[in-house]
């Protein structure tokens, strides 16, 4: 008579314990079907824009609104601009230890110059910091490079790194010697690399930011 009840709540632990591994399994393939969800749902959203991310790592674009302006105003190449603004800085406000500020590295010196030279209100050097201000000062100063230099790209960006005063150095002597002067001859391994890296840039910046860059529409018209 003792055993019945005993056999009785065995089998009904033993059915307690099915049902608990039965809703267990439930609940795993329930987690996992949602992750699978989830997972299909990321993919459907990040894999078609991976593309964009791993460019706009590699190569970034900020303030393509103010490029756009500041090189249609100043009759200049956006990717231009857009790569000596990544060559400077690649899109972040910093300081050099020379003291050089923003996107496209104006020291306070070249900005009170640049504001000499453009007539221009009184410089003040926290302007620096504004992208609007800056990436100004840095287009303004490019195009009168550009004009000092005969549109030659090479000796403009070779004074904007290494300075006018050098690169009419570099001029005068191979004048003297009466021997051509290109990028090659640019005596200064840094300002030699980076008349290379701003070239390449600016190609880059054509091929896959032309959209941004409004280089679309100048084609068209």
């Amino acid at each position: 008579m003792s055993a019945r009840p005993m056999t009785t709540r065995a089998t009904a632990q033993r059915r307690s314990h099915k049902v608990f591994k039965r809703r267990r399994r439930r609940r795993r393939a329930t987690i996992a079907l949602a992750i699978a969800l989830l997972a299909a749902l990321a993919a459907a959203v990040i894999v078609p824009r991976l593309p964009d991310v791993v460019r706009e790592l590699a190569l970034p674009l900020a303030h393509e609104d103010i490029i756009r302006q500041q090189a249609g105003a100043k009759e200049l190449d956006p990717s231009l601009v857009a790569a000596v603004i990544y060559a400077e800085s690649k899109f972040r406000d910093a300081t050099s230890h020379a003291g050089a500020r923003g996107l496209m590295q104006i020291t306070p010196e070249t900005a009170r110059y640049i504001a000499n030279l453009s007539g221009g209100t009184a410089f003040e050097q926290g302007d620096l910091a504004t992208p609007q201000v800056n990436i100004s000062y840095g287009a303004f100063y490019l195009r009168y490079l550009l004009r000092r230099y005969d549109r030659n790209t090479v000796l403009a960006l070779a004074a904007y790194n290494g300075g006018e005063g050098n690169v009419d150095r570099w001029l005068a002597e191979a004048s003297t010697s009466q021997r051509a002067f290109g990028k090659e001859q640019i005596p200064f391994t840094e300002t030699r690399e980076y008349v290379d890296r701003v070239l390449a840039a600016r190609t880059s910046y054509r091929e896959k930011y032309s959209r941004e860059l409004g280089l679309e529409r100048a084609a068209q018209r």
